[in-house]
Order: C-alpha cells, then sequence, then structure tokens
C-alpha cells in the first residue's frame, strides 16, 4: 500500500466522506440501548442531507480546517473542523475500518488541529471508541464523560412552561451572546444551519435567557441558557413535543448539567452513559447541551 496523502478537502469529496463517516456514526440502538459500539451503525438517511449541507458550508467559511487522506487515488478518511471566535471544533472525524492503525487518524487530526492554532479553546464530541479517545487525550484534550437520558415521556409530569416562545433568525444575536457566556464563543453563521434543520424555541425575561433546538421527535439537540431554572423549562417545553408513547434519547449532558438530568427523571427517563466530551484549556459548558457536531 502507498503512503497516505493528507491534502485539503475538496467539494467533490463530500459523497465519499459522508459514506466514511456515516459507516462510523454511533448511535443507542432503539430497542435496548445499549452502545452499538463497536459494531458500527450507519448514520440514519434522513440525517445525511444535513451532513453534506453543512460540511459543504464549513468548506466555504473553513477550508483551511477540511481535510481528507487519500491512498491510491481513493478517499479513506477525513476530518472537518470549524473556529468560531477564539473556539476550535471537530465537527466530523473518521478513517476506514481497514485503514485504521496506520497513524492516518493522528495526521487528519493534527491537520485540523493546525486551523485553530490561534484559538484558547478546543471542543468536540467524541465516541466511546478506546483508540480514538486514547488519540485525544495525547492530542492534549481533557475527557469529561458524557451521559444520555432514554425512554418514554412521562406526558402527566410535564408542567405549564411559560415564558418560552418560538424563535427566529432575529434571535441570532441573542443567542450568540448566550453562547459566550456559557461556552465562551458564539456559533455565529452556525445558527442559520440549526435554524434550517430544527424547531427553535427562546426565551428572554429579567428572570433568565436562553435557547433550544428541537428536532421533529421532540428532542432537544442544544440547549444554552444564562441559568439553570431557565435551561430546565427549555428542556421541558422541548419534551412536550414529543410524541405520545415515542420513545427519546437525549444526549450529551456532562455532568455539571445535572439539572438535565433532573428534568430526565422526572419525565421518567433512565440514565445511560454516553462516550466523551473532549475540551482543551475550557470547563464544560453549564448550563448547556451541545449539538454532536456543531457543539
Amino acid at each position: 500500500m502507498t503512503a497516505p496523502v493528507i491534502r485539503p478537502m475538496r467539494r467533490e469529496d463530500l459523497e465519499d466522506l459522508a459514506d466514511i463517516t456515516a459507516t462510523s456514526y454511533y448511535e443507542v440502538d432503539a430497542r435496548t440501548y445499549q452502545r452499538a459500539w463497536p459494531d458500527p451503525v450507519r448514520r440514519p438517511a434522513s440525517r445525511n442531507g444535513h451532513w453534506l449541507h453543512r460540511t459543504g458550508q464549513a468548506l466555504v467559511t473553513d477550508p483551511g480546517g477540511c481535510w481528507v487522506a487519500e491512498v491510491d487515488g481513493a478517499v479513506v478518511g477525513g476530518a472537518v473542523s470549524r473556529v468560531r471566535e477564539l473556539m476550535w471544533i471537530l465537527a466530523s472525524f473518521a478513517v476506514r475500518p481497514e485503514h485504521q492503525g496506520q497513524g492516518i487518524g493522528a495526521q487528519l487530526l493534527a491537520a485540523a488541529m493546525h486551523h485553530g492554532r490561534g484559538c484558547l479553546r478546543g471542543m468536540f464530541s467524541a465516541s466511546a471508541d478506546p483508540g480514538a479517545v486514547r488519540r485525544y487525550r495525547l492530542a492534549g484534550f481533557d475527557l469529561h464523560p458524557q451521559m444520555m437520558l432514554t425512554g418514554v415521556v412521562d406526558r402527566d409530569a410535564i408542567p405549564v412552561v411559560e415564558r418560552v416562545r418560538e424563535g427566529t433568525a432575529s434571535d441570532i444575536d441573542l443567542m450568540d451572546s448566550v453562547d459566550r457566556r456559557t461556552r465562551g464563543a458564539a456559533h455565529l453563521s452556525d445558527h442559520e444551519l440549526l435554524l434550517a434543520q430544527f424547531r427553535l424555541v427562546v426565551t428572554d425575561h429579567s428572570t433568565g435567557s436562553g435557547y433550544a433546538y428541537v428536532d421533529d421527535d421532540g428532542v432537544p439537540v442544544l440547549v444554552a441558557a444564562t441559568n439553570r431554572r431557565t435551561a430546565a423549562r427549555l428542556m421541558w417545553e422541548a419534551l412536550a413535543s414529543t410524541r405520545p408513547g415515542s420513545q427519546v434519547s437525549v444526549q450529551h449532558i456532562t455532568a455539571g448539567n445535572a439539572w438535565a438530568l433532573d428534568v430526565g427523571l422526572a419525565a421518567r427517563l433512565a440514565i445511560h452513559q454516553s462516550g466523551y466530551l473532549c475540551l482543551r484549556r475550557m470547563k464544560p459548558p453549564v448550563p448547556y447541551l451541545h449539538h454532536g457536531s456543531l457543539l
């Protein structure tokens, strides 16, 4: 086998990398709620279009953070990273299984990290893959275990939620302000990507401000607020839109966000462990539940 070539990603690489990251996608089995690792589960086809759109936008906003590995003319891996203000974010990172253990992942990670060389902080979400976790720790990231909530929401437990409204693009300045307070950097144009995919709910009151992006199943995929009580209200608003009797999974809960666990337990959901939040020179954001790739 010839040596791998690490080169900048091009738009024509998107489909190949989408296939690689889809095959390397780990998620919770809907029947047992146990980790599917080490057997990969393909990313649901319904989400593939959103991945292609997000990554295509990264090629526009962060071309220096997008890299692929090529062996014998074929793309075998890639890394997509973004810089938002003074934060470096790793959005996607995968290598085909048959090419793992050959140093390709380390080279891709180094290339992507170079994009964030002027950043004060770094942040990304990772699976529990031991090899990958070892690489992240050796690269200088602190590993913070994550939890997730799964089950069927008890409809009788849902409280009346007040002072929460539907959000629009006009709320981006407010949301960027909350981002800076919770995670130290705004999402900026990433809010446009999130708005195109998810329902947005917002609260802005003297007692607290915040927002939540909610998927079609009523699951909060990103929650940020100025205090825990406001964050809990936003999470309840999201869970209130779940379909009766449907299974849900709320992910990316770190120990500092016990308010989310309290909401989940009140809704009769179960707690499980789920991967790591990898951070450099920062503490886990609170009160905050991050999005899997846009963080």
